[in-house]
């Protein structure tokens, strides 16, 4: 299958892919790398505007993305299936030594939520797995039925910025050693709303678990380990002039990004107030372009892009030296 002329029937639509795209992609003729390929939403698009020349490389950990990619016969296209901390490697192996753009669109996508089986939403009650490639790795309901109170305690803090980590995390293992381990996301919902307050609750349109399942969620995929990884591998395959464009939903998500940016758009500022002359100071890496926000019309059709946030940079021509 063509997935630029054929999308399949209904389709999702990813937050600010036409914004992202029109971002990332300015070389037709290029070689693009989408390290969040989900449901092939932005790759459709990436396609579309590509030249016969060009050449777009999709990673995806989700088996349920590597199921799709290999419906789609589009000789330009490539997609392998990895976490995007591999980026790195995944070039090496093709001897490709610099790209033109590398896409992300971070956290759990929108068919993760809406299927219970994968046990990431508390819209409906599944297994409580929680991990992005079902394959490998401990199902939330493993972790669970191990961690210790403190741990789980900086977890939920951690990842959750949870108020009443604590007492959920004291009620979570309560309930294991009486004989009673969490196997669903609706028990574990259930759990979590009884260690909280009623009147402490802040947004009575949230769930109290709302928070914790994000935590457990984020701290099981090793989500922001990910993210650092491929930001600095991002400075040494992206090509003098190329793109990287970063779609976020929360705020961990979002500052790792935007600390990355800035640190390599203005090196001058790590070095505080060391006198230098002008010619000594050292040369960014990258230079911020802009931050993008979802127009009032996709926030109505779609509630999910009410948080979210494309942040996008461009590689100068400076070097790596050999510290990377």
């Amino acid at each position: 299958m063509n997935p630029a002329s054929n999308p399949e029937p209904g389709a999702h639509a990813p937050v600010l892919a036409e914004a992202a795209v029109a971002q990332l992609l300015t070389d037709p003729a290029g070689i693009y790398v989408d390290a969040t390929f989900g449901r092939g939403g932005h790759s459709r698009r990436i396609l579309e505007r590509l030249s016969p020349r060009g050449r777009l490389i999709a990673l995806d950990r989700d088996p349920a993305a590597r199921d799709l990619a290999r419906t789609w016969t589009d000789p330009r296209f490539e997609f392998v299936h990895c976490e995007f901390s591999r980026l790195a490697a995944v070039l090496a192996e093709r001897s490709i030594p610099q790209i033109n753009g590398l896409l992300m669109d971070l956290g759990v996508s929108s068919p993760q939520l809406d299927d219970p089986q994968r046990g990431f939403s508390l819209r409906g009650d599944g297994p409580l797995d929680m991990r992005m490639n079902p394959e490998h790795g401990l199902s939330a309901a493993q972790w669970l039925a191990r961690v210790g109170v403190d741990e789980l305690k900086r977890v939920l803090r951690e990842y959750g910025d949870e108020r009443f980590a604590a007492s959920i995390a004291k009620a979570i293992v309560a309930r294991r050693e009486n004989g009673q381990p969490l196997l669903r996301t609706a028990e574990l919902a259930a759990v979590v709303a009884g260690a909280i307050p009623f009147k402490s609750r802040k947004d009575p349109l949230q769930h109290p678990a709302t928070r914790t399942f994000q935590a457990i969620r984020i701290f099981l995929n090793q989500e922001l380990e990910e993210i650092t990884l491929i930001l600095a591998c991002a400075l040494s395959v992206l090509a003098p002039g190329g793109r990287l464009a970063v779609i976020s939903f929360h705020s961990l998500e979002d500052r790792i990004v935007k600390r990355f940016i800035d640190a390599q758009a203005h090196p001058e500022r790590a070095l505080g107030r060391v006198p230098l002359r002008e010619a000594e100071l050292p040369r960014p890496r990258l230079r911020a372009l802009a931050r993008i926000a979802p127009e009032e019309s996709e926030m109505r059709t779609n509630p999910r892009a009410r948080s979210a946030h494309l942040r996008v940079a461009e590689r100068t021509d400076v070097a790596l030296d050999c510290r990377g």
